[in-house]
C-alpha cells in the first residue's frame, strides 16, 4: 500500500541500515509517539552505525474541493 497522507504535503525519509547483530523489534507505538523521533538516536540506541541507504519523496493530497472531476 502506498503512502495515504492526510490533506496536504508529506515528506516521507526511508533509512536502511545494515544490523549488526539480531535485534528484536520494539514495541508498537501510538502516531502521536512519532513526536520527536530520531533518527540518529534510534540507530546509536541499537548500534546501527551509518545508513547505508536512504530514500526520499513528497507525497500529497488535495482537499476533496480542489480535486479535478472527469
Amino acid at each position: 500500500m502506498g503512502p495515504r497522507p492526510p490533506v496536504g504535503i508529506h515528506r516521507y525519509v526511508m533509512v536502511v541500515f545494515q544490523q549488526k547483530a539480531r535485534m528484536t523489534a520494539p514495541p508498537a507505538r501510538a502516531e502521536a509517539a512519532r513526536v520527536g523521533f530520531t533518527t540518529r538516536a534510534f540507530a546509536d540506541r541499537h548500534d546501527l552505525g551509518l545508513p547505508v541507504a536512504a530514500m526520499y519523496f513528497n507525497a500529497q493530497k488535495e482537499p476533496a474541493n480542489r480535486r479535478c472531476h472527469y
